[in-house]
């Protein structure tokens, strides 16, 4: 049970991501500012986060130092304000679908991040090495077919969708080429923030082990750096006004699930399985938003987007088996940065010891 608990929590994740796609998109057809939604949705986690913090955290005090807390903010902005921003105009750009596709890079990226900071390695002498570079050069090609190539429009099958709005906002047909062009640029941004906040949170909790809180500490920064980047961008008031809509429902559902739930349970496991393994369950989030942009939005997709998901969950598989190689070739390797069974070492040296004892 030990090495299954981590794939359900990583499954449960993945489709409450592929929800943000969709609730985002919703708000964002309706005419909301991707800025001013990203600071309502930070700000409402923070409401959920923070008696949650202080419930699980009890009386123990487990303060952070200057230097910590100076880390956690930079994490913040590059993870949470910067990519995030990113994302929401990239989807805005493009469409729920295409912003899960690309996401489905944020494990390549993390791979290069985590060998650029040693925590990962490669070796190009064994078949592990290969899987691991073919796996990334298969993946920019399947961005770049995601990027450059649309080819036919791939009507959706669903034509009474749950949320309806008027053609013009929805159809990704009238997407300029310009426009999509751009949304690709910047969810490649996005992309590349993810990856390193991920390496960048698991090289912080190696000293200081409590990712929840580390969590609550990166949404409460996060809501001052975006409202600072919402107001600069947004200064009509009538666009900060809330009202009982789908814009609403779609901020609850981000704050809520999204940084409550979802956000808390990928920083466990990257906690315990080190910052590459919960990356791999990527794939899911595309199939779940496939399924979801379907059924709620009737939105279609175009051929080359289907081309490059396919080679991109390919990529993505091929540096899985890669990993899994190298942690049955070598399994007493220590600086791998987690066990062969996506078990936590201290669980394993736990075991150790006790064998050793029952031997004694």
């Amino acid at each position: 049970m030990g090495s299954k608990k981590f794939y359900i929590v990583a499954i449960f994740t993945q489709i409450i991501y592929a929800g943000m796609s969709l609730s985002s998109k919703v708000a964002f057809a309706t005419g909301m500012n991707t800025y001013v939604f990203l600071f309502y949705r930070q700000a409402a986690g923070s409401l959920i986060l923070i008696p949650l913090t202080l419930l699980l955290k009890g009386k123990e005090k487990r303060p952070l130092s200057l230097k910590q807390l100076c880390h956690a903010f930079f994490i913040s902005l590059i993870g949470i304000t910067l990519t995030m921003n990113a994302y929401d105009v990239g989807i805005d750009y493009t469409s729920p679908t295409f912003g899960a596709a690309a996401i489905n890079c944020i494990p390549i990226s993390t791979f290069i991040f985590a060998v650029t900071f040693r925590m990962e390695k490669v070796n190009l002498k064994k078949a592990s090495g290969i899987a691991k570079v073919g796996g990334m050069m298969i993946c920019v090609g399947g961005a770049a077919i995601l990027a450059f190539y649309k080819g036919p429009y791939l009507k959706p099958i669903i034509s009474h969708p749950i949320f309806h709005f008027e053609e013009s906002e929805t159809d990704i047909t009238t997407t300029s080429q310009k426009s999509w062009m751009l949304g690709c640029f910047i969810l490649l941004v996005a992309t590349m923030g993810w990856g390193i906040w991920y390496v960048f949170q698991a090289m912080f909790l190696k000293d200081y082990p409590h990712p929840v809180e580390l969590m609550c500490t990166q949404t409460v920064m996060s809501v001052v750096q975006c409202f600072v980047v919402a107001i600069i961008v947004e200064r009509d008031h009538s666009e900060w006004k809330l009202d009982w809509n789908v814009r609403l429902y779609a901020i609850l559902y981000c704050g809520i699930l999204v940084i409550g739930i979802a956000n808390n349970a990928q920083c466990w496991v990257i906690k315990e399985t080190g910052p590459v393994f919960p990356s791999m369950m990527m794939p899911i989030n595309l199939v779940a938003t496939i399924i979801g942009s379907q059924l709620f939005l009737a939105e279609g997709i175009y051929l080359g987007s289907v081309i490059g998901a396919i080679l991109l969950v390919i990529s993505l598989y091929s540096v899985l088996w890669g990993k899994s190689k190298e942690l049955v070739d070598t399994p007493t390797n220590q600086d791998q940065p987690f066990s062969p069974d996506f078990l936590p070492q201290k669980e394993s040296e736990e075991q150790d010891s006790r064998s050793q004892v029952d031997t004694l």
